[in-house]
């Protein structure tokens, strides 16, 4: 087999998809061709898969360096679960289990091994990890190389002379999710990449919904947005241990399930707290900027900042920790003027001049931002050398408050050339199914799974193209046949979309829901219950979007159970008889 279909294969005998997201597959093959490579991808958007299913195909093993004990521990339990050797080596380990470890390694029994940048700073493990065969150095977070970043981590500067090191150079993959121009430039050659790839994702989050609220009561508007997620997981994110402290015992008061963590509490406090939140013991987190880098929840669905965040790094950062399946999930900032001094005395007190001075330039970038009267999206995007011609997203405070919408042209461009090809003859609910690939016996029967538009928007919720349709037939972008309810009829407006003449703007907010909220709730609680007796997190054994679409799809084979989006041969192996089980009421 080829490159790409080796990867294909991988991915979906691990992971459990058909297909890769946007660039992951350019990025593998570059990997793979043993060319470096710089990527920033938004949280969310698989970076990790760009260099685990390499490492798969790979001889040799891949060391990944990541920045928390807890996202290690958290990427080798996924990894174990799908089915893939890997294992982590941090400060909690003695030197005989280290020393095991490596024999292991050296003997091909694992493909990853995560490691914190801090290791590199030993010169016993380096000379103890040095003769491994080392395919991939892939560095998690790469932004924190560079002093010019918002996280800057000197123990990432040992990455470059541990790679000199090595007897045989492996290709280095570096990840961050956000970086301006310089950062990236500076992380590139603070690694000593080597005529490095260079990606860039697109790190709009549209299931990211930006709201700021200017001059409020925090305590009663946090109540207010936490009644409006109830029985949701949230974050909350406060600038102080103290503003923690207090808002965790507030919020206890008012019988709230809440956790908190920050940076003065015990390990095992922190460890506790982490967990309880992880394994939905409790569904609020109050926390300083100290939690969450390595937390790979997937089903966050609020984030919310007390207090103004130093950067619009951390802000962006932060708020991708919230519907990293997809699912949409609001992220609330209460911006109070009298909060910037408290951040600036904060940052005065850094050390170093230039550290200082490119922290203040950074808070002055994130105070325009709140102050921003247009597109809070197109202000980040912006910010982070983004191409985007539009001045609004329709899913920001400001765009919904001004009735702005977003660009829908493409998905319109498909749904009426499916009209067309199918010559107006059919309704919505068989229009839908053509767009989503599903071969049923009317669509057999007409050889509508032959048409080009078959299967194009098989990513997208049957809800959610039915909303666009219906706000389509609302803004006169396609017509109603006369005598039907649903049989769909081109129009002028039409044919200018479909001949690139005019672009076409909706608000849509339509996202896929459980059919049968009763049984997505009984799958929850199977899950959970499945969490607690192998002493993993939920989230890992299957995501909410998962068992949505398991809900909506209700399989009754294994075979149509692998065909549903995020479930694999492992996870078919170890939970399909059991959800089968399940969905059929035995």
């Amino acid at each position: 087999m080829n490159i790409k279909d080796t990867a294909l294969y991988a991915l979906k005998k691990f992971y459990g998809y058909n297909s890769f997201r946007p660039g992951q597959m350019n990025i593998i093959f570059n990997i793979l061709s043993k060319k470096d490579v710089f990527c920033i991808m938004p949280t969310g958007a698989g970076k990790s898969i760009c260099y685990q299913i390499p490492a798969l195909i790979m001889n040799g093993v891949t060391l990944v360096i990541s920045p928390l004990i807890s996202l290690m521990k958290d990427q080798v339990d996924s990894l174990k679960e799908n089915g893939i050797t890997a294992t982590y080596i941090n400060s909690t380990q003695s030197m005989e289990e280290i020393k095991d470890i490596l024999k292991d390694a050296s003997l091909g029994l694992y493909k990853l091994i995560y490691i914190a940048p801090e290791r590199l700073e030993s010169k016993v493990f380096v000379q103890m990890i040095r003769n491994l065969h080392i395919s991939q150095v892939a560095v998690d977070e790469a932004h924190c190389v560079s002093e010019w970043g918002h996280d800057f981590r000197i123990s990432y500067r040992y990455i470059k002379p541990f790679v000199d090191l090595l007897p045989n150079r492996p290709v280095i993959s570096a990840f961050t999710g956000t970086a301006t121009d310089e950062v990236k430039e500076d992380s590139m050659n603070l690694l000593g990449l080597r005529n490095p790839i260079k990606y860039v994702g697109d790190i709009n989050r549209e299931n990211l919904s930006i709201n700021i609220f200017k001059e409020e009561d925090k305590l009663e508007g946090i109540k207010d947005i936490i009644r409006e997620h109830e029985d949701e997981s949230g974050i909350i994110y406060c600038l102080s241990r103290k503003e923690v402290e207090n808002l965790y015992t507030y919020l206890r008061e008012y019988g709230y399930n809440v956790s908190m963590y920050h940076g003065g509490l015990e390990d095992y406090d922190k460890e506790k707290a982490q967990d309880d939140f992880l394994f939905e013991r409790t569904n609020i987190m109050v926390a300083t900027n100290a939690f969450g880098m390595g937390i790979d929840k997937s089903n966050v669905r609020y984030i919310v900042h007390c207090t103004i965040p130093k950067n619009l790094e951390s802000y962006y950062q932060e708020i991708g920790r919230g519907g990293r399946d997809g699912e949409a999930c609001k992220c609330y900032l209460f911006y109070n003027r009298d909060d910037i001094r408290r951040v600036e005395f904060i940052l005065n007190k850094s050390s170093g001049f230039k550290r200082k001075e490119i922290a203040l330039r950074k808070l002055q970038s994130m105070i325009d931002f709140c102050e921003e009267d247009g597109c809070y999206r197109a202000f980040l995007l912006k910010y982070f050398n983004k191409e985007w011609s539009r001045n609004y997203c329709g899913n920001c405070s400001n765009c919904l408050g001004n009735d702005e919408v977003r660009d829908f042209t493409r998905e319109g461009q498909i749904i009426l050339s499916t009209v067309y090809r199918t010559r107006e003859n059919y309704g919505i609910s068989v229009l839908i199914d053509i767009l989503r690939g599903i071969k049923g016996p009317k669509i057999i029967e007409k050889n509508l799974d032959k048409i080009t538009t078959f299967s194009l928007m098989k990513d997208y919720s049957s809800s959610f193209i039915k909303a666009i349709i219906n706000e389509m037939l609302t803004q006169g972008y396609v017509s109603l046949k006369e005598g039907t309810y649903s049989m769909l009829k081109l129009n002028n407006k039409s044919m200018d979309i479909l001949l690139g003449k005019a672009d076409m703007y909706l608000l849509v907010k339509e996202d896929e829901k459980p059919i049968d909220e009763e049984l997505f709730h009984k799958l929850k609680l199977w899950r959970k219950s499945k969490a607690i007796k192998e002493n993993i997190k939920p989230y890992i054994i299957f995501s909410d979007s998962s068992l949505i679409s398991i809900v909506n799809r209700l399989p009754k084979s294994i075979e149509e159970l692998l065909q549903v989006r995020g479930v694999g041969e492992k996870k078919v192996e170890k939970y399909g008889d059991e959800i089968l089980k399940l969905l059929s009421n035995e």
